[in-house]
């Protein structure tokens, strides 16, 4: 037989796949094209399934999901009028409402770094529009002029940070009560929650108090949702108690003393607590007797150190959260120490310096500023620790780190003074600076985000 072929017989062959496989190719396309446009305008519904098999458990951050299997469906529904990009929103909107990582045991929502990003989100409200906003963090409306730190977004290492839509918290928080419970950095923190909530829930929203001012209450009345403050900067009864008038020299405690206060807090939905600074001290003088006698001038004092304080304090409170916390009833949350930038030196200024002019955070975010006690913290990881293996579902927000580098988001000198500055202050504004609290909008509402993402989950 004759297996040649012509040169002519070639060319043609090579001709004819050609043709071929450019209409199979076309015909691929408009296929895909048409898939896609099917795609974006379906519900989709995404079920996610995480096992968590990882027992080692880092101290820093108490994860009470370790061993347990999640199973979350996110329900997405595109309409698309760009097919071109039918896709991309498909991704983006997956990505927007799938849980973070972190929660499921991957990373470490708590450890990253700050990103300055005037493109996004933030801040999440203003100050003149937040009608609750406390003179105290106003810094704003008191004479700051930058406004930089409000632009500033919190990073996680490995993963990204949790984001809620609006319509979802409103959902989730309908019916429920909220109540921070603690000093006045949780005060500061709740003042946050309340400029957030006020800025995505529509129809009427008021603020009271009662119970003699321990208790802030701010309602959004269509919605039945109360997000309360609690002063008790100790958690135990003590001489700071007064919720306006509480500058002492000492600190006088009932270290068993506890349920004068904690009677107010067991109907609430949701708890959130923080205690640290107030025990900074460097003696704290203990009732003999442990009760609450704080008043009586002739009572008996033992003296110890504030770390044994601290610890039998905790011990206290952790006693009446096992007794009195149901776990599928209350969800219950502890809020980490956060920094105070009180020496410039520390960062590289100048040695008589404090935050007052800082305009920029700390940029490595390595940095740890000397006022944070780390005896102190294991103290408390410790204490919710041991408070964990009792079956009380408690969860640390541990907002220790990204609060370190921010040394220039506090009011120092732009708040309300509740007393007049001195000659000498005047001369030198930093002597009165304020390097504890935040200006709001500001940090403390990365701390709510965080928390949203823990409620929301």
């Amino acid at each position: 037989m004759n297996y040649s072929i012509g040169l002519c017989g070639m060319q043609t062959m090579i001709h004819c796949s050609l043709v071929i496989f450019f209409l199979g190719g076309l015909a691929t396309m408009s296929y895909y094209r048409n898939s896609i446009q099917e795609v974006a305008s379906h519900d989709i519904t995404v079920t996610l399934t995480n096992t968590v098999t990882n027992k080692n458990v880092d101290t820093r951050v108490i994860d009470h999901q370790e061993g347990a299997s999640h199973n979350i469906t996110v329900t997405l529904t595109n309409k698309v009028t760009n097919k071109n990009v039918a896709t991309r929103v498909f991704d983006h909107q997956e990505k927007l409402r799938s849980p973070p990582t972190s929660l499921t045991g991957a990373c470490d929502l708590f450890s990253g770094r700050w990103v300055y990003d005037d493109t996004s989100h933030y801040p999440l409200y203003k100050e003149r529009e937040c009608p609750f906003l406390h003179d105290s963090f106003a810094c704003q409306t008191y004479g700051r002029k930058d406004s930089k730190y409000q632009h500033w977004r919190w990073q996680p290492h490995g993963c990204e940070f949790p984001r809620f839509a609006g319509k979802e918290i409103i959902e989730r928080l309908k019916g429920k009560r909220l109540l921070f419970v603690g000093d006045s950095l949780n005060r500061n923190q709740w003042n946050s929650m309340i400029c957030i909530l006020d800025s995505l829930i529509p129809g009427v929203k008021t603020m009271g108090g009662g119970l003699n001012g321990f208790l802030r209450t701010f309602k959004a009345t269509d919605y039945n949702i109360s997000v309360d403050f609690y002063w008790d900067p100790l958690l135990v009864e003590s001489n700071g108690d007064n919720p306006t008038n509480h500058r002492t020299d000492s600190r006088i405690v009932g270290i068993k003393a506890i349920e004068k206060h904690a009677k107010h807090w067991v109907d609430a939905d949701i708890l959130i607590f923080n205690s640290y600074n107030w025990w900074r001290a460097p003696v704290v003088k203990l009732i003999k007797s442990g009760e609450s006698l704080l008043d009586d001038p002739n009572q008996e004092y033992e003296e110890v150190d504030s770390l044994h304080a601290y610890e039998m304090g905790l011990k206290t409170w952790s006693n009446w959260a096992h007794t009195h916390i149901d776990p599928s009833k209350t969800k219950l949350f502890f809020m980490g120490a956060t920094a105070t930038h009180f020496s410039a030196k520390e960062w590289g200024g100048m040695s008589n310096k404090n935050c007052y002019g800082e305009t920029e955070p700390v940029m490595d975010d390595r940095f740890w500023e000397s006022r944070t006690d780390s005896k102190m913290l294991s103290i408390l990881y410790s204490s919710l620790n041991k408070l964990k293996t009792t079956r009380v579902n408690i969860q640390l927000i541990n907002i220790t780190q990204l609060t370190q580098c921010r040394k220039d988001a506090h009011p120092t000198v732009f708040k309300k003074q509740w007393r007049p500055f001195t000659n000498e202050q005047k001369k030198n504004p930093q002597l009165a600076s304020d390097c504890s609290h935040w200006c709001l909008p500001g940090v403390p509402d990365i701390w709510n985000e965080l928390l949203l993402a823990y409620i929301l989950r």
